[in-house]
C-alpha cells in the first residue's frame, strides 16, 4: 500500500505546483526538504483523507511536515488498516 500512496502524494504535489524530481523516501515534506508551507501541509492532508478514508486532527500538520516522505506514507497505511478494521 505505501507504493500506491507514495504514487498519489507525488500526484497530489504535483498538482500543487510543487516539484517531486528530487524527491524520495528520505526527503523531509517540511521546510528542511520539500519545502511545504502549512497550508499546503493541510491541503495534501484533505487529498489523502479523502482519497485513502483516513482521518487527520488540525494540529497534525506541523506534525507531517516534520516527516520524511516514507514517514509519512508509513503513517498513512497504519490509518487506512485500522479505517478499515474498524
Amino acid at each position: 500500500m505505501n507504493a500506491e500512496i507514495r504514487q498519489f502524494l507525488f500526484e497530489s504535489l504535483k498538482v500543487m505546483k510543487y516539484s517531486t524530481a528530487d524527491m524520495d523516501d528520505d526527503t523531509v515534506l517540511g521546510p528542511a526538504g520539500a519545502d511545504l508551507e502549512s497550508l499546503a501541509m493541510a491541503e495534501l492532508a484533505l487529498r489523502v483523507e479523502d482519497h485513502f478514508g483516513v482521518r487527520f486532527l488540525e494540529d497534525e500538520a506541523e506534525h507531517f511536515a516534520a516527516m520524511t516522505v516514507g514517514e509519512f506514507c508509513a503513517e498513512v497505511a497504519r490509518r487506512a488498516r485500522i479505517a478499515t478494521a474498524t
